[in-house]
């Protein structure tokens, strides 16, 4: 019974970042349809501005809890200075042209950020311990848990249904999913359907860098740290849906609870547990588990 705990709260909590980084990369496919590659240098670029952020916090004097405010504030710094470059200087000029090449676009962002990381930061590790001491140890059955990690799955389900409730429960996210379902018809309504693209894709930035921020103290920040996350991600947008939030959350929970699995019962088989659980998806599932509904074309 104990493996089953252990097992269960280490799958959910990798979810949990998991879960933000797929969901920022679902929402960005969802509105402006770009697979983006570079999504986990977004994510790295959370986790090394967290990294330098927090070291203000013992400089100014301040409380350790204050260093949960710079890590929002680094995720939040890293949207505000790359999104617009991104999109409003790259990816505009790419809109409507073949997916292949705006694939290979994202491909080139990705190791171009990958060497500015590495030009700002360096190659040696960084690590976060502070943050991770603020909320003790957790009981569950028999085992303790640090507190910090079941945080995460708190901070994941609070964007995920940030999102959720922004879509379907607010003015802005009506004219988002106006622009999700028909872009021409909206802008011809006048809807300023660039603005719609930048905001989704700012916010989608903004969950990588989030992820990246609060992940920082559970991991070494290094270079290379970009790479298993959007292979995940990618998995998890695949087996969910792409475009689903929904299927977000339930492909990071199949992969974080397969994975834990993995590493307690078939070590050997974490390399490769990801893949086999997205092949055994689209045997059954090509186009995921909550592919939206789409007008058949006849």
């Amino acid at each position: 019974m104990l493996d089953v705990i252990t097992i269960l709260v280490d799958g959910v909590v990798y979810a949990s970042y998991l879960f933000m980084v797929a969901l920022g990369l679902t929402l960005i496919f969802g509105v402006l349809r770009i697979l983006n590659i570079a999504h986990g240098s977004l994510y790295a670029f959370g986790a090394y501005a967290a990294a330098t952020f927090t070291t203000f916090v013992p400089a100014l004097g301040l409380p350790p809890e204050f260093s949960l405010i710079a890590m929002f504030l680094a995720a939040l710094a890293v949207a505000i200075v790359l999104a617009p470059i991104l999109e409003r200087g790259l990816l505009r000029l790419f809109y409507g042209r073949d997916e292949v090449l705006i694939l290979l676009i994202t491909y080139a962002v990705f190791l171009v950020l990958e060497d500015v990381s590495k030009l700002i930061w360096g190659v040696q590790p960084y690590y976060v311990f502070e943050p991770r001491n603020l909320f003790g140890n957790v009981e569950i059955g028999e085992l303790f848990y640090v507190g910090y990690d079941l945080m995460l799955i708190a901070l994941a389900a609070v964007a995920g249904l940030a999102v959720w409730l922004g879509l379907n429960k607010t003015k802005v996210g009506k004219i988002v999913l106006a622009v999700i379902h028909n872009p021409d018809v909206s802008a011809c309504m006048g809807v300023r359907v660039n603005w719609v693209y930048l905001l989704a894709f700012f916010v989608g930035v903004f969950l990588a860098a989030l992820a990246g921020a609060f992940t920082s103290p559970l991991i070494s920040v290094q270079p290379g740290i970009s790479i298993p996350i959007i292979i995940a991600s990618f998995a998890v947008v695949i087996i969910g849906g792409l475009g689903s939030i929904p299927g977000a959350a339930i492909g990071a929970l199949i992969v974080g609870i397969a994975r834990a699995t993995a590493i307690y019962e078939f070590p050997a088989a974490e390399v490769f547990i990801i893949y086999f659980v997205m092949a055994i998806v689209l045997v059954f599932r090509p186009e995921g588990l909550f592919q939206r509904t789409q007008a058949r074309k006849i």
